[in-house]
Protein backbone atom coordinates (compact mmCIF):
# COMPACT_ATOMS: atom_id res chain seq x y z
CA UNK A 1 0.00 0.00 0.00
CA UNK A 2 1.47 3.46 -0.88
CA UNK A 3 1.63 6.10 1.71
CA UNK A 4 4.26 7.86 -0.33
CA UNK A 5 3.01 11.57 0.46
CA UNK A 6 2.18 11.88 4.44
CA UNK A 7 1.65 15.05 5.50
CA UNK A 8 4.46 16.63 7.02
CA UNK A 9 2.19 18.13 10.09
CA UNK A 10 -0.11 15.43 11.06
CA UNK A 11 -3.48 16.77 12.39
CA UNK A 12 -6.44 15.35 14.38
CA UNK A 13 -9.37 16.57 15.97
CA UNK A 14 -7.74 17.20 19.72
CA UNK A 15 -8.80 18.74 22.91
CA UNK A 16 -8.42 22.28 24.10
CA UNK A 17 -6.11 20.61 26.39
CA UNK A 18 -3.82 19.30 23.71
CA UNK A 19 -3.85 21.86 21.53
CA UNK A 20 -2.22 24.35 24.64
CA UNK A 21 -0.04 20.89 25.25
CA UNK A 22 1.22 21.29 21.20
CA UNK A 23 1.91 24.86 21.71
CA UNK A 24 4.27 24.35 24.39
CA UNK A 25 6.27 21.91 23.13
CA UNK A 26 7.70 23.07 19.39
CA UNK A 27 10.78 21.94 18.73
CA UNK A 28 12.98 24.00 17.71
CA UNK A 29 13.88 22.32 14.65
CA UNK A 30 11.38 19.72 12.80
CA UNK A 31 12.91 16.76 11.80
CA UNK A 32 11.62 16.02 8.45
CA UNK A 33 11.69 12.54 8.61
CA UNK A 34 10.75 11.80 11.71
CA UNK A 35 7.83 14.20 11.28
CA UNK A 36 7.10 11.84 8.31
CA UNK A 37 7.25 8.66 10.10
CA UNK A 38 5.06 10.02 13.24
CA UNK A 39 2.39 11.14 10.59
CA UNK A 40 2.21 7.80 9.14
CA UNK A 41 1.95 6.23 12.34
CA UNK A 42 -0.81 7.91 13.09
CA UNK A 43 -2.55 7.47 9.85
CA UNK A 44 -2.02 3.57 9.91
CA UNK A 45 -1.57 3.40 13.88
CA UNK A 46 -5.32 2.41 13.80
CA UNK A 47 -5.29 -0.45 11.95
CA UNK A 48 -1.56 -1.83 13.45
CA UNK A 49 -0.28 -2.81 10.20
CA UNK A 50 2.87 -4.84 11.24
CA UNK A 51 4.84 -4.83 7.35
CA UNK A 52 3.79 -0.85 6.75
CA UNK A 53 4.20 0.18 10.40
CA UNK A 54 7.69 -1.45 11.24
CA UNK A 55 9.90 0.98 9.35
CA UNK A 56 8.45 4.22 10.57
CA UNK A 57 8.88 2.65 14.04
CA UNK A 58 12.28 2.08 13.49
CA UNK A 59 12.71 5.93 12.62
CA UNK A 60 11.32 6.79 15.73
CA UNK A 61 13.03 4.37 17.50
CA UNK A 62 16.47 5.54 16.21
CA UNK A 63 15.63 9.32 16.32
CA UNK A 64 14.83 9.38 20.10
CA UNK A 65 18.62 6.47 20.80
CA UNK A 66 20.45 9.07 18.68
CA UNK A 67 18.53 12.20 21.09
CA UNK A 68 17.67 14.26 18.36
CA UNK A 69 17.33 17.50 18.75
CA UNK A 70 13.51 18.00 19.51
CA UNK A 71 12.48 14.31 18.75
CA UNK A 72 11.02 14.03 22.02
CA UNK A 73 9.03 17.06 21.27
CA UNK A 74 7.66 15.72 18.28
CA UNK A 75 6.32 12.50 19.59
CA UNK A 76 4.48 14.44 22.02
CA UNK A 77 3.03 16.99 19.29
CA UNK A 78 2.57 13.66 17.00
CA UNK A 79 0.00 12.28 19.17
CA UNK A 80 1.27 8.81 18.40
CA UNK A 81 1.33 7.65 22.12
CA UNK A 82 -1.93 6.42 22.65
CA UNK A 83 -1.44 4.17 19.58
CA UNK A 84 2.25 2.90 21.21
CA UNK A 85 -0.56 1.76 24.39
CA UNK A 86 -2.63 -0.03 21.65
CA UNK A 87 0.25 -2.20 20.04
CA UNK A 88 1.46 -3.36 23.61
CA UNK A 89 -1.93 -4.05 24.68
CA UNK A 90 -2.51 -6.35 21.30
CA UNK A 91 0.51 -8.24 21.90
CA UNK A 92 0.82 -8.93 18.14
CA UNK A 93 3.76 -8.80 15.98
CA UNK A 94 4.79 -5.32 16.91
CA UNK A 95 4.75 -5.43 20.63
CA UNK A 96 8.68 -5.95 20.81
CA UNK A 97 9.70 -3.00 18.92
CA UNK A 98 7.08 -1.53 20.77
CA UNK A 99 8.37 -2.15 24.04
CA UNK A 100 11.48 -1.33 23.28
CA UNK A 101 10.76 2.22 21.38
CA UNK A 102 8.85 3.32 25.13
CA UNK A 103 11.50 2.11 26.87
CA UNK A 104 13.68 4.39 25.15
CA UNK A 105 10.76 7.56 25.37
CA UNK A 106 11.11 6.64 28.81
CA UNK A 107 14.57 8.26 29.52
CA UNK A 108 12.60 11.60 28.48
CA UNK A 109 11.10 13.53 30.93
CA UNK A 110 9.12 15.71 28.21
CA UNK A 111 7.65 12.49 27.29
CA UNK A 112 6.90 9.88 30.21
CA UNK A 113 5.01 12.70 32.08
CA UNK A 114 1.89 11.65 29.54
CA UNK A 115 2.53 8.25 29.86
CA UNK A 116 -0.86 8.04 31.93
CA UNK A 117 -2.92 9.45 29.79
CA UNK A 118 -2.08 8.03 26.90
CA UNK A 119 -2.57 4.64 28.30
CA UNK A 120 0.90 3.12 28.71
CA UNK A 121 0.99 2.64 32.16
CA UNK A 122 -2.00 0.17 32.12
CA UNK A 123 -0.70 -0.88 28.37
CA UNK A 124 3.59 -1.63 30.12
CA UNK A 125 1.84 -3.43 33.08
CA UNK A 126 -0.68 -5.86 30.60
CA UNK A 127 2.12 -7.77 28.95
CA UNK A 128 4.16 -7.93 32.20
CA UNK A 129 2.38 -11.86 32.11
CA UNK A 130 3.78 -12.75 28.58
CA UNK A 131 5.78 -15.22 27.98
CA UNK A 132 8.47 -13.42 25.44
CA UNK A 133 11.16 -12.55 27.84
CA UNK A 134 12.67 -9.57 25.05
CA UNK A 135 8.98 -8.11 25.56
CA UNK A 136 9.24 -8.66 29.31
CA UNK A 137 12.95 -7.17 29.25
CA UNK A 138 11.79 -4.00 27.19
CA UNK A 139 8.18 -3.26 29.37
CA UNK A 140 10.41 -3.80 33.04
CA UNK A 141 13.29 -1.34 31.48
CA UNK A 142 10.23 1.35 30.60
CA UNK A 143 8.90 0.56 34.03
CA UNK A 144 12.18 1.45 35.55
CA UNK A 145 12.95 4.44 33.71
CA UNK A 146 10.23 5.85 33.69
CA UNK A 147 9.13 5.59 38.11
CA UNK A 148 12.85 6.55 38.52
CA UNK A 149 12.45 10.37 39.57
CA UNK A 150 8.36 10.68 39.31
CA UNK A 151 6.25 10.27 42.53
CA UNK A 152 3.33 10.74 40.47
CA UNK A 153 4.42 7.72 38.36
CA UNK A 154 5.75 5.35 41.20
CA UNK A 155 1.73 6.11 42.70
CA UNK A 156 0.13 4.78 39.52
CA UNK A 157 2.71 1.79 39.08
CA UNK A 158 1.63 0.63 42.66
CA UNK A 159 -2.24 1.17 42.62
CA UNK A 160 -2.13 -1.27 39.41
CA UNK A 161 -0.33 -3.37 40.49
CA UNK A 162 3.55 -3.17 39.15
CA UNK A 163 5.02 -4.90 42.47
CA UNK A 164 3.25 -8.57 42.15
CA UNK A 165 4.09 -8.33 38.78
CA UNK A 166 7.88 -7.70 38.98
CA UNK A 167 8.25 -10.51 41.67
CA UNK A 168 6.44 -12.75 39.49
CA UNK A 169 9.25 -12.46 36.69
CA UNK A 170 11.99 -12.17 39.12
CA UNK A 171 10.56 -15.86 40.34
CA UNK A 172 9.32 -17.31 36.97
CA UNK A 173 13.06 -16.56 35.08
CA UNK A 174 15.46 -16.29 38.18
CA UNK A 175 18.32 -17.92 35.61
CA UNK A 176 17.75 -15.18 33.32
CA UNK A 177 20.27 -12.38 34.58
CA UNK A 178 19.41 -9.13 32.21
CA UNK A 179 15.56 -10.03 33.36
CA UNK A 180 16.50 -10.06 37.07
CA UNK A 181 18.67 -7.19 37.04
CA UNK A 182 16.04 -4.95 35.41
CA UNK A 183 12.89 -6.25 37.55
CA UNK A 184 15.53 -5.36 40.59
CA UNK A 185 16.47 -1.87 39.29
CA UNK A 186 12.34 -1.67 39.01
CA UNK A 187 11.48 -2.36 42.11
CA UNK A 188 13.99 -0.34 43.67
CA UNK A 189 12.79 2.73 41.61
CA UNK A 190 9.57 1.91 42.81
CA UNK A 191 9.96 1.97 45.97
CA UNK A 192 11.52 5.63 45.65
CA UNK A 193 15.39 5.03 46.02
CA UNK A 194 16.08 5.95 42.81
CA UNK A 195 18.91 3.67 41.22
CA UNK A 196 20.20 5.38 38.05
CA UNK A 197 21.14 3.20 35.70
CA UNK A 198 24.32 5.45 35.23
CA UNK A 199 25.10 4.38 38.30
CA UNK A 200 26.46 0.92 37.23
CA UNK A 201 24.54 -1.50 39.89
CA UNK A 202 26.15 -5.04 39.93
CA UNK A 203 23.60 -7.34 41.35
CA UNK A 204 24.04 -10.66 43.26
CA UNK A 205 22.31 -13.27 44.85
CA UNK A 206 22.26 -13.23 48.60
CA UNK A 207 22.55 -15.99 50.90
CA UNK A 208 18.99 -16.98 52.10
CA UNK A 209 18.33 -17.53 55.75
CA UNK A 210 15.12 -18.23 55.94
CA UNK A 211 13.08 -21.04 53.42
CA UNK A 212 10.96 -19.12 50.83
CA UNK A 213 12.89 -16.22 50.74
CA UNK A 214 14.84 -14.74 47.66
CA UNK A 215 17.53 -12.10 48.68
CA UNK A 216 19.76 -9.42 46.26
CA UNK A 217 22.16 -7.19 46.55
CA UNK A 218 23.62 -4.24 44.14
CA UNK A 219 26.84 -2.62 44.86
CA UNK A 220 27.34 0.63 42.92
CA UNK A 221 30.29 2.18 43.72
CA UNK A 222 31.16 6.21 43.95
CA UNK A 223 33.48 8.44 42.19
CA UNK A 224 34.81 9.59 44.94
CA UNK A 225 36.40 6.32 45.90
CA UNK A 226 35.79 6.17 49.35
CA UNK A 227 32.08 4.77 49.43
CA UNK A 228 29.53 2.86 48.27
CA UNK A 229 25.91 2.03 48.42
CA UNK A 230 25.27 -1.23 48.73
CA UNK A 231 20.61 -1.81 47.96
CA UNK A 232 19.30 -5.30 49.23
CA UNK A 233 16.15 -6.21 48.16
CA UNK A 234 15.01 -9.22 49.83
CA UNK A 235 11.41 -11.18 48.68
CA UNK A 236 10.07 -13.81 51.14
CA UNK A 237 6.88 -15.57 51.00
CA UNK A 238 4.77 -15.11 54.59
CA UNK A 239 1.57 -16.95 53.28
CA UNK A 240 1.03 -19.16 49.89
CA UNK A 241 1.07 -16.73 47.40
CA UNK A 242 2.01 -14.19 49.18
CA UNK A 243 5.35 -11.92 49.49
CA UNK A 244 6.90 -9.41 51.45
CA UNK A 245 9.29 -7.06 49.31
CA UNK A 246 11.43 -5.26 51.46
CA UNK A 247 14.19 -2.89 49.99
CA UNK A 248 16.90 -1.48 51.97
CA UNK A 249 19.97 1.12 50.75
CA UNK A 250 22.55 1.30 53.09
CA UNK A 251 25.97 3.62 52.81
CA UNK A 252 28.94 1.70 52.95
CA UNK A 253 32.34 4.18 53.67
CA UNK A 254 36.49 2.87 53.63
CA UNK A 255 37.78 2.90 56.80
CA UNK A 256 40.20 6.01 56.18
CA UNK A 257 37.19 8.02 55.70
CA UNK A 258 35.49 6.73 59.06
CA UNK A 259 38.34 7.77 61.06
CA UNK A 260 37.99 11.25 59.42
CA UNK A 261 34.45 11.90 60.18
CA UNK A 262 32.95 8.89 62.23
CA UNK A 263 33.18 11.08 65.18
CA UNK A 264 31.64 14.17 63.58
CA UNK A 265 29.31 12.94 61.41
CA UNK A 266 25.84 14.64 63.00
CA UNK A 267 22.48 12.10 63.20
CA UNK A 268 20.26 12.79 60.07
CA UNK A 269 16.87 11.87 59.32
CA UNK A 270 15.07 10.63 55.57
CA UNK A 271 11.50 11.00 55.74
CA UNK A 272 9.31 9.16 53.43
CA UNK A 273 5.89 10.06 52.38
CA UNK A 274 2.66 7.61 52.48
CA UNK A 275 1.93 6.50 48.90
CA UNK A 276 -1.87 6.64 50.37
CA UNK A 277 -4.64 4.29 49.75
CA UNK A 278 -3.54 1.29 47.85
CA UNK A 279 -5.12 -1.35 45.83
CA UNK A 280 -5.41 -5.04 46.89
CA UNK A 281 -3.04 -6.03 45.11
CA UNK A 282 -0.29 -3.09 46.71
CA UNK A 283 -0.35 -2.41 50.17
CA UNK A 284 2.21 -0.05 51.72
CA UNK A 285 2.50 -1.98 55.33
CA UNK A 286 5.54 -0.48 56.79
CA UNK A 287 7.82 2.92 55.89
CA UNK A 288 10.20 3.17 58.56
CA UNK A 289 12.69 5.99 58.70
CA UNK A 290 16.53 5.41 60.56
CA UNK A 291 19.51 7.53 61.79
CA UNK A 292 21.86 7.60 59.50
CA UNK A 293 25.11 5.67 61.25
CA UNK A 294 27.66 3.06 60.16
CA UNK A 295 25.33 -0.04 61.13
CA UNK A 296 22.12 1.03 60.07
CA UNK A 297 20.35 1.79 56.82
CA UNK A 298 20.08 4.94 54.90
CA UNK A 299 16.78 4.25 53.87
CA UNK A 300 14.33 1.55 53.97
CA UNK A 301 10.67 0.39 52.13
CA UNK A 302 9.01 -2.19 52.84
CA UNK A 303 5.73 -3.85 51.00
CA UNK A 304 3.26 -6.65 50.35
CA UNK A 305 2.98 -8.04 47.34
CA UNK A 306 0.02 -10.82 46.31
CA UNK A 307 0.82 -13.10 43.24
Amino acid sequence: MGHTRVPLMYTSTRSHRDKRRSSRLQPSMPNYNLNNALGAIGVLGLELIADELKPHLNTVLTNIKERKKGAAEQVVISGILPILALSLRSRGPLAVLTAKLVAELAKESVVRKYFGDAGLVTALLSVLTSPDQELLLHAARAISRMSYDSSKLQEQLLRRGAVPRLVAILLRFSDKEALEEVCLQALCNLSGMGVAEEAGMVWERGTSVRPGESVFHGISPHTCGFASSVTLVCVSQWAPGQYAVNVEVFQRCSSSLWSLHGNKRPARWFTFSSLGSCSNLYKVIKISTKNVSRTKSLKTRVFHTFL
